[in-house]
């Protein structure tokens, strides 16, 4: 009885363990950025930039680096790509819970590997150029293309080829996509 009511116990403390190995891999949350949110491409604060931004925790930093815009999200990950940098989460605006695209709403954040992108669109990036425009739902992706023109794709088809030719970014070295397993 000893022996089975210890066997019990014991898969117990494992089972406990596993969850709490779990919560430590969870995604660190979004931050908001503060009035010292400097965006990590231009060096300006994010406060002069409209649109959506973006943030990316790097493992074991409490802090993210901030993106005053997704399109210079996407340009550092993939120029960083061959770095063997591991990020912990990267954070986009969603623009369809935002209800602004001057400022997009505190809290409207989603984790750009599961969000939907409007490339090729008339809305552009503040420092000229197109801009990657993340949403949650395909159907309020669909229907922001629809409204400014642009095609939906998913995380994984964002290249430096995708970037170039719907004006988003210049050409630069091929890159495959910006969620290699690094990146995850």
């Amino acid at each position: 009885m000893k022996t089975g009511r210890f066997f019990v116990m014991a898969l117990l403390a494992l089972a406990l363990s596993a969850c709490k190995d779990d919560r430590s891999a969870a995604l660190p949350a979004p931050h908001e950025p503060g009035p010292d949110a400097v965006g990590t491409i231009c060096r300006m604060d994010l406060a002069e930039h409209t649109g959506p931004k973006g943030q990316v925790f790097i493992k074991s930093q409490d802090k993210p680096l901030w993106f005053s815009s997704v399109r210079d999200t996407f340009t550092w990950l993939l120029i960083d790509e061959g770095t063997g940098r591991q990020f912990a989460a990267i954070y986009v605006n969603d623009m369809g819970k935002s209800s602004s695209w001057e400022k997009p709403d505190a809290g409207a954040w989603i984790e750009a590997r599961k969000a939907l992108f409007v490339t090729g669109s008339d809305r552009g990036a503040d420092m000229g150029g197109g801009e990657l425009v993340p949403f949650s739902t395909r159907a309020l992706a669909q229907e922001f293309a629809g409204k400014h023109g642009g095609a939906v794709v998913e995380y994984s088809e964002i290249t430096s080829e995708l970037l170039a030719q719907t004006g988003v970014a210049p050409p630069g070295p091929a890159a495959t996509h910006a969620s290699r397993g690094h990146h995850e």
